[in-house]
């Protein structure tokens, strides 16, 4: 008898192989989306712990810009990260083929109009707007619808109707979701004719994350690689952008006194709307966070005309989107997405203070 044989008793039943096995994709991925909205729900009072408690922060100006800065610079790359993740999977399902193929024979305009309202109920911010972009440029949508959802998506926003709708009635809230509409659509449609492609960074025409073919061949698995490589080549190319943006918004929101901006916002001077959309290009905040401001600015005075504009410029056209869109823009392509949206603003601001 050999040695191996010998060591192993007779009777002694041989020790089965053992197996790990790793819980579904689809757990693993409910898992994610639980440990993530949890994080978003108590990061506002961890930050605040943090902040307060922890590196005991005052009350100045300094200590002010420092709180935005630690909440917003860890609030939005969460974001990001998580909205470059499910654009990164709704892609997988979409090849640019396909898309073509869907949009084949509709009218621009009403591409433009469709992605207008698509972007009204989606709630995407500031931070969305580079995957979103090489999304569409990848599924081959026009330019100016591209450009349709990415004004329509920060600009009418629900919170904001929600508040307009208790404080001033269901009128002025359509007023201000229809004309937030019609400010996407033209400035889209604008975009579209003026055929601006060639001011699109040629990266972004180059990215393909892989080129995995969309459609039914593709497993979940192959879906969610797919995406984990989207956040790293993307994220990995935007957070220096991200975290500048919201630096130079932290700096501002410490130092600007929400006194000045009250005293240079009534109705009666002509050059308080466009002054507004000045001073809210530089701001960076969200209809959430600016809705506040823009209670106070009414209970000091401030038209709401001259207001709304103000939030307007501050959600459609702040200044870290625009640093976040130079990555995939040229400046060209940029000073007419302002332009364009600015005029739309200053209709809006006159508008409603005409009405009102």
């Amino acid at each position: 008898m050999s040695e191996t044989a010998a060591s192993v008793p007779p009777s002694e039943p041989a020790h089965p192989r053992v197996t790990s096995r790793r819980p579904p994709l689809w757990l693993t991925l409910i898992g994610l989306a639980v440990v993530w909205a949890v994080w978003w729900h108590w990061w506002g009072p961890a930050a605040t712990w943090l902040t307060d408690d922890l590196l005991r922060l005052g009350e100045d100006r300094l200590s002010e810009s420092l709180r935005f800065f630690i909440y917003d610079s860890v609030k939005v790359m969460g974001l990001l990260t998580a909205v470059v993740f499910g654009v990164g999977i709704v892609r997988t399902f979409f090849s640019p083929e396909r898309t073509r193929a869907l949009l084949a024979g509709r009218r621009e305009t009403a591409g433009n109009v469709m992605a207008a309202g698509l972007g009204v109920v989606t709630p995407f911010c500031s931070c969305s707007a580079v995957p979103l972009f090489i999304g569409f440029v990848e599924a081959g949508v026009p330019l100016g619808v591209t450009f349709s959802f990415l004004i329509a998506a920060p600009m009418v926003n629900e919170i904001a109707l929600v508040l307009l709708f208790g404080l001033f009635g269901w009128k002025i809230a359509l007023l201000y979701a229809g004309t937030g509409l019609l400010i996407a659509v033209v400035a889209g449609w604008v975009i579209g004719r003026l055929h601006l492609e060639r001011f699109i960074e040629g990266w972004v025409l180059e990215v393909r994350m892989g080129e995995a073919p969309a459609g039914e061949r593709l497993t979940w698995s192959d879906r969610v690689a797919y995406a984990r490589l989207a956040v790293k080549d993307i994220v990995g190319r935007v957070w220096p952008w991200v975290l500048a943006g919201i630096a130079v918004g932290a700096i501002i929101h410490g130092w600007v006194p929400e006194e000045f901006l009250a005293g240079v916002m009534g109705a009666d001077a002509w050059w308080s709307v466009p002054l507004a959309v000045l001073l809210g290009i530089p701001m960076y905040s969200n209809a959430a966070g600016i809705i506040p401001v823009v209670e106070a600015l009414l209970e000091k005075g401030a038209a709401l005309g001259t207001a709304l504009a103000f939030m307007m410029a501050v959600i459609g056209l702040s200044l870290p989107e625009t640093i976040i869109l130079r990555k995939v823009l040229k400046p060209q392509l940029i000073a007419v997405f302002i332009g364009t949206v600015a005029v739309g603003i200053l209709i809006v601001g006159y508008v409603f203070n005409l009405v009102l």
